[in-house]
């Protein structure tokens, strides 16, 4: 199949997006780890510390609206990738360890900001929360489970919070970061591959 000019511009535009990509995602883990230290996963202190954190702690806004911004451009670029890899066909065989890290690299950035809606313990978190709970709960046999497992077994609560908090910062983020690498590192081959072949 013969590669157009048209396809190789947008191969360099994908592997660009994967470096903006693991950028963001740099950002996003670094300032979640310096909020870190000052956050408590409580229900009574969450929302203390992250204001504490805004209004107190030198450039802690900054920070913060750093994680913020950082989180959703994650999910912007995830989505903008994963349409810039399908217009420059590839989609191949060749391009599956792209595909599948791409792929779930935009469901774990998903997450990352599905985990964090009730981190700061406001209203609306908590409403969204709970409408979220009903609709995890209507999952066919292991909707309740998983229920339990991210409320800690009853109503949404400091347990809840720290479950959430858990998953977010340590399973979740994680996985979003190796993700990353694992992308950026299939599409530089890729490119590489393409070039030896031209």
């Amino acid at each position: 199949m013969q590669s157009t000019q048209f396809d190789r511009i947008l191969r360099r535009v994908a592997t660009i997006l994967s470096v903006v990509i693991l950028t963001l995602c740099l950002i996003y883990v670094s300032s979640g780890v310096l909020l870190s230290f000052y956050y408590e996963p409580t229900a009574g202190g969450a929302y203390n510390s992250l204001k504490m954190i805004n209004t107190q702690l030198p450039y802690g806004w900054l920070f913060r609206r750093a994680h913020d911004v950082a989180g959703n451009g994650l999910i912007a670029i995830a989505l903008i990738q994963i349409v810039v890899m399908f217009l420059s066909r590839q989609f191949r065989k060749s391009w599956l360890t792209a595909w599948i890290s791409g792929i779930l690299f935009t469901l774990s950035a998903i997450g990352l900001d599905w985990t964090a809606m009730i981190l700061d313990w406001t209203q609306e978190g908590y409403w969204r929360f709970s409408i979220e709970l009903g609709t995890i709960e209507a999952i066919p046999i292991i909707g309740g489970q998983l229920r339990d497992i991210l409320t800690g077994g009853g109503a949404i609560s400091t347990v809840t919070i720290e479950h959430l908090y858990t998953i977010h910062t340590y399973l979740i983020a994680m996985t979003t970061v190796i993700l990353a690498v694992v992308h950026l590192s299939a599409l530089v081959w890729q490119e590489w591959q393409q070039s030896v072949e031209c």
